[in-house]
């Protein structure tokens, strides 16, 4: 059971591979439920995106995030580990899509703790407008832009 976290802050970004043998304050509970330790990782993180490893969506995700001026944390889950992501809304437009059989759950963008969906989501957000003002109203930026 691994989950991978990588936190942006800047060009250059850190990774951080967290595993059950870590000795790192930030170690996983290993007695903590994949579903728990997901849920608990949505709380703590005023943006988060839960994705899997190599995810090109997840790049442009980070990419439009960072233009903002936003850096996310971003957690690799392992393939058994992304049913356990909490389901879709209904407003979620990624929702209905599937490519190469792949369920369309990962990536899936947090923002203060509300899953606002994938890509298509989260760039219907931007479009909207309504995306700045939800960063400002769980405050991660301070102003728009």
């Amino acid at each position: 059971m691994m989950m991978r976290t990588n936190n942006f802050y800047g060009e250059g970004g850190v990774r951080l591979e967290l595993t059950p043998s870590t000795t790192s304050p930030l170690a996983i509970d290993v007695t903590e439920s994949t579903e728990m330790r997901i849920q608990r990782l949505i709380s703590e993180n005023p943006v988060v995106i839960f994705t899997r490893s190599s995810c090109c969506m997840c790049h442009v995700m980070k990419k439009l995030l960072s233009a903002i001026g936003v850096y996310p944390t971003v957690i690799e889950l392992e393939e058994e580990e992304i049913s356990a992501l909490p389901p879709s809304s209904a407003g979620d437009l990624d929702d209905h899509h599937h490519v190469n059989n792949i369920p369309a759950d990962a990536p899936a963008v947090f923002i203060g703790g509300t899953r606002v969906g994938g890509l298509e989501s989260l760039v219907a957000l931007h479009l909207s407008g309504r995306l700045v003002p939800k960063l400002v109203e769980v405050g991660v930026i301070t102003h728009v832009v």
